[in-house]
């Protein structure tokens, strides 16, 4: 007779993780389901975020770059990837549970707007308040699977939903993701600015090059075994008060010389522009929305209009906004 794989992951995790670490066979989800025999409820949460359709849309969503014509730029799924290498590489030197801290991963950003973070703030400015975090959590819970949602565990829900703000995650994996999903888009931003020729090492600030290094591949590793070091048999995730404070100079710089540059500028305002132009759009001829989309919305017309405008690739947006707006020849 087969072994019960899923039973016997249980007991490695008791026995070969740490003692902070999350046990897969504690987990809580809000309708308790049978157990697989092979997996975990960790690995199954990540299995249902992978096959999930919001997921597959992170790879027509943008980083940085607004619908970018090279291959070779970040997307939102490229991101999750990275954020996932980053996290299992610090949660394994710390022997905590790499099954959550992959699934919280690939989850934390599917409720991200087209035009990243450019069509979250036109949300925000439409309708007062629109987290990409806590829409990852709506879609997970309630806009997946014909309004069932996949019923993932509380681990993880929590993980994606404070994996930016203030709030923070009650598991040692989430709160690696926290800091792990920060340490990924600057660098690998970084990484795209440079290859977009919008900066130079030379640029960056004196105190990131000497404490991070001047590459992304330094600077993720100074980062990473900085976490594991200041972290080792604790019961919070920490990092070293200079790594901390070269990486907050290191945003600072980010925020500055990229995401907020006026090189950029005119597509930002061009991406929000399309957000705000359809959101109207549809509010006003709500009828073009699914009977499906007012379901898991219980009516609200507003919230309907949100679920579906967060939902939209870049360049799903950008064909709409053309065919409502854009004479045709």
């Amino acid at each position: 007779m087969l072994e019960n794989i899923r039973e016997r992951t249980e007991r490695e995790e008791r026995e070969h993780l740490s003692q902070y670490a999350a046990k897969s066979a504690e987990a809580t989800r809000e309708h308790e389901e049978v157990e697989c025999t092979i997996r975990s409820k960790f690995q199954r949460d990540r299995d249902r975020i992978l096959h999930s359709k919001p997921f597959r849309r992170l790879k027509h969503k943008t980083q940085v770059y607004i619908a970018p014509m090279g291959d070779h730029y970040r997307t939102r799924m490229t991101h999750s990837l990275e954020v996932s290498q980053i996290c299992r590489t610090i949660g394994r030197g710390l022997k905590l549970n790499e099954d959550l801290i992959e699934a919280i991963a690939l989850g934390h950003d599917v409720g991200h707007t087209p035009f990243g973070h450019v069509g979250e703030e036109a949300l925000r400015k439409i309708i007062g308040h629109f987290e990409h975090n806590e829409q990852s959590i709506r879609i997970l819970t309630r806009l997946t699977r014909g309004g069932k949602g996949l019923n993932l565990t509380q681990e993880v829900l929590d993980g994606v939903l404070n994996h930016t703000g203030a709030g923070i995650p009650f598991t040692l994996e989430g709160q690696i993701v926290k800091t792990g999903d920060r340490i990924a888009y600057l660098c690998h931003d970084y990484d795209d600015a440079l290859r977009a020729g919008l900066l130079t090492p030379s640029n960056l600030p004196g105190e990131v090059r000497l404490v991070l290094g001047q590459t992304p591949s330094q600077m993720i590793s100074t980062m990473v075994i900085d976490m594991i070091e200041s972290s080792e048999d604790q019961e919070q995730i920490h990092q070293s008060k200079r790594v901390y404070e070269a990486m907050q100079e290191f945003r600072r710089f980010m925020f500055s010389r990229v995401y907020n540059s006026e090189t950029l500028k005119e597509e930002r305002r061009k991406g929000e522009y399309v957000v705000q132009a359809l959101f109207h759009h549809y509010l006003d001829h709500i009828e073009l929305l699914s009977t499906d989309n007012f379901n898991e919305a219980e009516g609200d017309k507003t919230r309907v209009v949100v679920d579906y405008i967060s939902g939209l690739t870049d360049n799903y947006a950008i064909d709409q906004f053309q065919n409502y707006f854009v004479p045709r020849h």
